[in-house]
């Protein structure tokens, strides 16, 4: 009988360097581990996959895809001020046990040059968030 081979994990930081709670994470036996799923390798490819985005449909479909596979939620929402580029939207991750440091900081980084290249996709998100419609 074959066995299936184990999920490879992400591999802890070294310590000081993050506040994951990855080892939190996997001494609960009912956590969500699905996060750890998110290897370096694995990272990479999703920046990669990222620097593709080249509609909403895609942004919010790369959203849907984080939170089902990975249980992280991604917010992009418009600042209070005027919104002239990628920059005046605030991009998060939510914190969650398991989610490195520098994951949440990459990610962000990465859709907001994809949105820079892209700036249809600024105006897609300022209209989903009404700031475009009528007055």
């Amino acid at each position: 009988m074959l066995q299936a081979a184990p999920i490879p994990i992400r591999i802890e930081c070294p310590p000081g360097a993050c506040v994951c709670q990855r080892d939190v994470l996997l001494a609960d036996p009912a956590g969500d581990t699905r996060i750890l799923r998110l290897t370096r390798e694995e990272e990479k490819k999703l920046l990669a996959h990222i620097d593709g985005i080249a509609s909403y449909a895609d942004l919010n479909k790369l959203a849907e895809r984080l939170r089902s596979q990975l249980g992280v939620v991604l917010r992009i929402t418009p600042s209070n001020n005027e919104v002239r580029s990628a920059r005046g939207l605030s991009i998060v991750l939510d914190e969650l046990p398991g989610l490195c440091r520098k994951t949440r900081q990459a990610v962000p980084s990465a859709i907001r040059r994809s949105l820079e290249r892209h700036p249809h996709i600024i105006y897609a998100i300022l209209d989903a968030h009404d700031l475009l419609g009528p007055g």
